[in-house]
């Protein structure tokens, strides 16, 4: 099966105000990810992200944006929700990815 996405992995990610997290991918691209809608998940993983001190305290592990809890959010279903959004924008020419 193929995929008309690269395989990319975060290499940064900051926690934004109303459940959004700004998040740079491996192959440069950035931007603003909308999270919102896992408040209105229900189980045991996703019950702490509804907690914004708590969903603020994001860290990439592995290449994966990943909260205290385990929870993680897969890169490349990230990676495609925000590029169908509009809301991936490419590296500018000449910045490093650090």
């Amino acid at each position: 099966m193929t995929t008309e996405y690269p395989m990319v992995g975060v290499v940064k990610v900051k926690p934004m105000e109303a459940f959004r997290l700004w998040v740079r991918f491996s192959d440069g691209s950035e931007g603003v990810a909308d999270l919102s809608r896992l408040t209105a998940r229900t189980g045991p993983m996703v019950a702490p992200l509804k907690d914004p001190g708590f969903f603020s305290r994001v860290f990439v592990g592995a290449g994966v944006p990943t909260w205290p809890n385990g929870y993680d959010y897969a890169p490349s279903a990230l990676y495609a929700e925000m590029r169908a959004a509009g809301a991936l924008i490419p590296l500018p020419m000449g910045e490093g990815q650090g």
